[in-house]
């Protein structure tokens, strides 16, 4: 049975929230790198390190929106489709591992594999959300480009800087 309006708005504050809460988590560990960040040898395509923060805010938003119409689909359903949703869950905990490696512990090295993983899990992700919502997919895959991004970049920067 679906649930009303309120059921759904407070599910979308709850999905932005949590998305908020690992943000927040990335900014901080973020700018805890920044210094570090600043002082590498990295291709003229590299973005500042102030960048970092706002953009994976917008694609964490962007991703726990895709998150909620999965949800909200699922409610209309009955059944909560569990590995889209933990698909997700497992994606955004490695998004936070990839910043703490890369800016928190500062080992690019161990940052490219985990980027790697991380990009498996966001495919994995689109697909899952794919099967049940094709928006809420659409809204995971510039996370997709982010990560193919940031794991080119990880790259470079972890090649230029081996000591």
């Amino acid at each position: 049975m679906p649930s009303s309006q309120t059921t759904r708005a407070l599910g979308l504050a709850g999905s932005l929230g949590g998305v908020t809460t690992a943000a927040g988590t990335g900014a901080a560990l973020i700018a805890a790198g920044n210094n570090w960040y600043a002082g590498l040898d990295k291709p003229r395509w590299s973005p500042p390190g102030s960048a970092f923060a706002p953009a994976w805010s917008l694609v964490a938003a962007s991703q726990a929106v895709g998150a909620w119409l999965v949800w909200r689909d699922d409610d209309d359903r009955d059944a909560i489709d569990v590995p889209a949703l933990s698909s997700y869950a497992v994606q955004m905990w490695l998004s936070i591992a990839w910043l703490l490696l890369f800016f928190g512990l500062r080992r690019p090295a161990l940052a490219l594999i985990e980027v790697c993983v991380l990009w498996l899990a966001i495919a994995f992700t689109v697909a899952e959300f794919g099967r049940r919502h094709r928006f809420a997919a659409l809204l995971v895959v510039p996370s997709l480009a982010a990560v193919t991004y940031l794991g080119a970049l990880n790259a470079v920067i972890w090649r230029r800087n081996q000591r």
